[in-house]
């Protein structure tokens, strides 16, 4: 598969469109505050690099100076030095010479640690405060955007393109000044020892240019489609080793090694892809540079034997000189070949930052008022006010009759006193939770609005709004951790006291007490080692040492036994005293003492009323309790075809999913 069909794929593609020049906004946002060991990195590598090109010139020197007729004081790298200073014997040269190769090596050497320090320190600095950030924006962003990406695909970006970055930071860098240094350092030694010699050792460099110029317009989508393949995988793994349990229970393992078999061999295809252009273009480098190096070999030591330039060439070469040529050319056919290397380590960069910057540049539809005041909720009176809302953003060409056909939500209007507890209820997919999520902003309503204590709910800052709320859902999601740590999730400074008095009021003390640590227990991966109805209970206790004003019920009980059941439903008569409540239910009974229930169906509230009301009524609540209390044969034809409409519904947005 091509790099073109993975781009296709990429569930980042959107986002990658829209970023400019990711490795400069790299550097100018996140680099900029670690100037000083950038600084460090670099310098001390300029000045490594230097004092590794000294040995070869002063070997130079001695062989014609020490062992030939050259004059010692005149020579290149000695001109700097006052003449006093230098030896007048040919020992005293030899020794002076030797003296000043191993100091540059200890001074090298010295360079080399701090630029390592620099650079290490730099690219690790970096990679910490883009991981951050980028986790940050991350969980920030809408619900919407999470519902539309796989955590493989977010855990690639997180770990595998923020660890690719590092690669460049430190290796990259170090390596591109070394290339700049050497190459420049290099050239300009070589026109100063023989311009003539110089030109016939540096004639492969355009080529090098231009053949490195292909490579890098060949590789930058290869190295993108690879990135995207990478997220697919983690995708893969990360979906089938959070649903082992159902493999295990299915017998399908072969069938998911097959699967798992599909993605990791489009990765391998993906990435060989750019193996095999890569491969093919670092020894055709290295081949160029090493025409260099044997045309200086030849031209050189021809010019040497004869004493006199070669056809167009004049005057003389020494030996050492043509010494330091060869050692020099030598050392330019690595970094000449390394500049592959750079530009690969750059191009992977670039498609792992279009990556993160896509997402760090990602907009929600709800807007976030950064000078928002907070919420203050004295009565927790609730009000609902023609509310419509879809997921699916629209634009001005789109007609109103779609819009509306669109929407999830449909004028939905109803008021709340403070204290009560309204229970909504109706058909799988008649929009209840969607109706509760504007409540606490995870989505923001298309049209109309929502109030609290008269103020919409835009208006208040969401870390005020959200704090206010307290969420008990029906898969109760616990942290790898211990009760206490779950307990207190949100609540961060309760003293033991408060964690064992919220326990009590959610009907969780007595088994956790039971645990083998206690309220120190670890509860393994999600809350693994409890049962269903033991982390709704720890749930709960969450909620309640929260003491929040307004709290949402999402069919906490409707995967517990019936003795589960009893108790949970007791913790929660104790929650929702005194406090407003909403409660989604599937079990009626559960809501039926509820001072208000709304019955939602295609997104419109279509009843309401106490239980007592709608069963009188003979509508669609009737008709789902006759469905509990087991009177299907008493249902009428027009509730069962209608029921199966929804269902065909239901069944088709699943599959467009």
């Amino acid at each position: 598969m091509d790099a073109v069909d993975w781009d296709k794929d990429d569930p980042f593609e959107e986002q990658r469109e829209h970023v400019e020049s990711p490795m400069r906004r790299l550097l100018f946002e996140y680099g900029r505050p670690y100037w000083f060991s950038m600084a460090v990195g670099f310098g001390s590598s300029i000045l490594a690099r230097a004092l590794d090109l000294l040995p070869a010139l002063l070997l130079a020197v001695a062989i014609d100076a020490v062992f030939g007729d050259a004059v010692f004081h005149e020579q290149v790298p000695l001109v700097v030095l006052p003449e006093a200073w230098l030896p007048t014997t040919a020992s005293g040269q030899f020794w002076f010479v030797a003296v000043v190769i191993a100091g540059s090596f200890v001074l090298g050497a010295l360079f080399h640690w701090l630029r390592n320090w620099g650079f290490n320190a730099f690219s690790q600095d970096v990679q910490h405060d883009v991981r951050t950030a980028t986790y940050d924006k991350m969980q920030r962003l809408d619900m919407e955007f999470f519902a539309n990406k796989q955590t493989g695909e977010m855990m690639s970006v997180l770990s595998n393109d923020v660890n690719q970055l590092e690669r460049f930071l430190n290796d990259g860098l170090n390596s591109a000044t070394r290339l700049v240094v050497m190459v420049v350092g290099i050239t300009l030694l070589l026109f100063w020892l023989n311009p003539q010699l110089a030109l016939i050792s540096l004639a492969p460099v355009p080529l090098i240019g231009v053949f490195t110029y292909v490579f890098v317009k060949k590789i930058q989508p290869k190295y993108a489609a690879v990135r995207s393949s990478v997220g697919k995988v983690n995708s893969r793994l990360e979906n089938n080793l959070g649903g082992i349990g159902v493999i295990k229970s299915s017998n399908t393992e072969e069938f998911e090694s097959g699967r798992v078999e599909d993605v990791s061999r489009k990765y391998y295809d993906t990435n060989w892809g750019a193996i095999r252009l890569r491969i093919r273009f670092f020894p055709g480098l290295q081949l160029l540079s090493g025409i260099g190096f044997v045309l200086t070999f030849v031209v050189g030591g021809y010019w040497v034997f004869t004493e006199s330039g070669p056809g167009p060439f004049t005057g003389t070469l020494q030996t050492g000189t043509f010494v330091a040529f060869i050692l020099y050319t030598q050392q330019l056919v690595w970094p000449m070949a390394q500049f592959g290397q750079v530009i690969n380590m750059y191009q992977r960069a670039a498609a792992s930052s279009e990556r993160i910057f896509g997402l760090m540049d990602e907009r929600g539809r709800i807007e976030r008022d950064a000078n928002a005041e907070d919420l203050e909720i004295t009565d927790g009176r609730v009000e609902y006010e023609s509310v419509s809302f879809s997921y699916d953003e629209t634009d001005g060409s789109v007609s109103q009759e779609t819009q509306r056909a669109n929407r999830i939500i449909d004028d939905v209007s109803f008021e709340v006193d403070g204290g009560d507890t309204v229970a909504l209820v109706g058909p799988t997919g008649a929009g209840k939770s969607t109706v509760l999520k504007l409540l606490l902003r995870l989505y923001d309503v298309d049209e109309g609005s929502i109030r609290i204590d008269d103020r919409d709910v835009r208006e208040a800052s969401l870390s005020s709004l959200r704090r206010s709320m307290g969420y008990v859902g029906q898969d109760s999601f616990l942290f790898y951790g211990t009760v206490e740590e779950n307990i207190t999730y949100g609540t961060f400074e309760a003293s033991r006291e408060e964690i064992i008095e919220a326990a009590k009021a959610a009907e969780a003390h007595e088994f956790i007490r039971n645990l083998p640590d206690g309220y120190d227990t670890m509860v393994g991966e999600r809350g693994v080692k409890l049962s269903g109805g033991q982390r709704q209970r720890v749930a709960i206790a969450r909620a309640v040492l929260k003491d929040p004003d307004v709290l949402v019920l999402d069919e906490a009980t409707s995967d517990v036994d019936t003795e589960t059941e009893m108790l949970i439903q007791r913790s929660i008569d104790h929650l929702t005293a005194d406090r407003t409540t909403f409660a989604i239910a599937h079990r009626l009974s559960t809501i039926k003492d509820a001072d208000l229930i709304l019955v939602l169906e295609d997104g419109r509230i279509v009843e309401r009323g106490t239980h007592r009301e709608l069963l009188e009524s003979g509508g669609l609540y009737s008709h789902l309790w006759g469905v509990q209390a087991g009177e299907i044969d008493e249902l009428p034809q027009e509730f069962i075809e209608r029921a199966q409409r929804r269902q065909a519904r239901t069944d088709v947005d699943l599959d467009d999913d």
